[in-house]
């Protein structure tokens, strides 16, 4: 099956949310342009994205067998 056959799926951009085409024939798949690609990859650069985890405590001795 060449690209020019295969289906295309309009997605929702995870950037701006408008429409984005999800085939090989877009190169910024799943974003609908270079320019949604950028400012999601610059929030990944800033720490905008983030997983929530606990820090481990400041008075915690971490390991250290000096501090046993």
């Amino acid at each position: 099956m060449s690209s020019s056959t295969l289906p295309t799926r309009t997605v929702k951009c995870p950037a701006c949310g408008g429409p984005s085409m999800y085939g090989p024939l877009n190169p910024n798949r799943p974003f609908c342009s270079a320019r949604c690609k950028h400012i999601d990859f610059g929030a990944w650069a800033s720490e905008d994205f983030r997983v929530p985890a606990e820090a481990p405590p400041e008075d915690s001795n971490f390991g250290d067998p000096r501090l046993q």
